[in-house]
């Protein structure tokens, strides 16, 4: 049984999608890196799509996570941008499927109640607990914030280990076709 694990963690985004890695030993995790993909000056939506995978596949394999965290989609009332950010976190569920890393998705309110215990908390307050609770130095913290979330999302799914995780999960390709036949287009 492997006692260290390599956690990456994902908050999607269409301008700047964030990252972070922890690693868990134990009951213990470590920051090992946070940063941003940042798309800002991407003007083609394709090439966009494109950048997130071919940069989340050089995280997979700089880090080689054992498991991958991503922020589910915030249902919103503008549709378009609930498309836009479904793509983007569907290109990063794609580039870790593809490299066999399992992926594991969770709620924003899930992941601020985790770290924070309040499912309403701010970016700031998700950024500061977590400067706390792996002790992080100010220069470490990043100016975008969208590091730090992914960073939260990987710390929340650190603190699920030995509970039951009731959010999506996929093991492989196949394992998302069967547990998604109702969102396949049949024609």
């Amino acid at each position: 049984m492997k006692t260290e694990k390599i956690i990456l963690g994902i908050d999607p985004g269409t301008n700047v999608m964030g990252y972070g890695v922890l690693r868990a030993t134990g009951n213990k995790a470590e920051m090992v890196a946070m940063g941003v993909i940042d798309m800002r000056r991407d003007s083609d939506p394709y090439l966009r799509l494109g950048k997130i995978h071919s940069r989340v596949t050089e995280i997979i394999d700089q880090f080689l996570p054992d498991e991958m965290a991503i922020e589910a989609p915030f249902f919103g009332k503008n549709v378009q941008s609930m498309l836009k950010l479904g793509r983007s976190q569907g290109v990063a569920i794609a580039a870790a499927v593809g490299h066999s890393v399992p992926v594991h998705e969770y709620a924003p309110m899930k992941i601020k109640m985790a770290i924070t215990g309040q499912g309403q908390a701010s970016k700031e307050q998700v950024a500061d607990m977590l400067k706390r609770l792996l002790r992080l130095n100010v220069d470490q913290m990043p100016k975008l914030m969208d590091a730090t979330d992914a960073l939260g999302v990987a710390y929340c799914h650190f603190m699920q280990q030995g509970r039951p995780v009731t959010d999506t999960h996929y093991n492989g390709w196949k394992d998302f076709i069967n547990k998604n036949q109702d969102r396949l287009c049949k024609g």
